[in-house]
């Protein structure tokens, strides 16, 4: 007899959704790719970076630049699964069938949120032992093995679970995939950044810290930038974001459970 730590009426669900993830080769190769750059950046920053610098940024030591590129990239892929469980689901008709066989959509919505966010640990957990052990082999000396890379790589795993639950609340509010993945790539690498600048070009710092790629970056970076205004301390910025990954995860939620597909 098997024991498991979800409901039994949840393993079906989730077993469904993993199944939809795992059985398109495009998306297999989307979630190997943070692995894959991950290795070869850490690999490359490894080899060219000097002793570590304790005053330096990263705290952790120039030598592990590659292994936060990997991180980066496991975070927009995480979003972007997210977006593909829900958004996809309207974008290819679909969802009415899932809610047709699956007809209590709170139990759809936590499956679908339960499956990405454990996709997202996986590739964020492969991701980081991949640049972890690349850092063993080729920075002896040029990195700081301790606390603080060790913070670093538990709030990746936090911050990935994140952003996949926040693209997938993002995909049932904005019911599309590209309109979605466009939101949150737009947002993250372009409107969010030129809102610091401007925040902080009225000493309005503060506010900027409370946005989410503000707070990611504050998250995984163990006070790497402790003196920018735009970035929370690292335990804060972890806590905006699950404030903001339970706000869109939620209003996700009610958009499925009031609106007609």
């Amino acid at each position: 007899m098997t024991t498991s730590v979800l409901p039994a009426d949840l393993v079906p669900g989730i077993d469904t959704e993993a199944r939809k993830v795992v059985a398109l080769r495009q998306t297999r190769l989307l979630l190997a790719a943070p692995v894959a750059l991950a290795l070869v950046a850490t690999l490359i920053t490894a080899i060219m970076s000097g002793p570590a610098d304790p005053k330096g940024q990263p705290a952790t030591g120039a030598a592990t630049v590659g292994l936060y590129l990997g991180m980066v990239a496991v975070f927009v892929v995480a979003a972007l699964l997210g977006i593909a469980s829900t958004g996809g689901e309207y974008r290819h008709e679909t969802m009415a069938l899932s809610v047709l066989f699956a007809p209590d959509r709170d139990r759809l919505v936590i499956v679908k949120y339960l499956a990405t966010a454990a996709f997202a640990f996986a590739v964020a957990l492969a991701a980081e032992l991949v640049g972890f052990l690349v850092l063993l082999l080729a920075a002896r000396g040029k990195f700081a093995l301790g606390w603080q890379l060790i913070e670093v790589l538990a709030a990746g795993l936090l911050v990935a679970m994140c952003w996949a639950v926040l693209g997938a609340g993002l995909g049932l509010l904005l019911r599309t995939f590209s309109g979605a993945a466009w939101l949150v790539l737009g947002w993250a690498f372009a409107l969010e950044p030129l809102i610091w600048v401007v925040a902080k070009g009225f000493g309005a710092g503060g506010f900027a810290a409370l946005l989410p790629v503000s707070a990611t970056v504050a998250g995984v970076s163990a006070g790497s930038f402790a003196e920018a205004e735009v970035f929370a301390p690292t335990p804060a910025a972890l806590v905006v974001l699950l404030l903001w990954t339970a706000a869109v995860g939620a209003a996700g939620w009610w958009d499925l459970r009031n609106r007609d597909l």
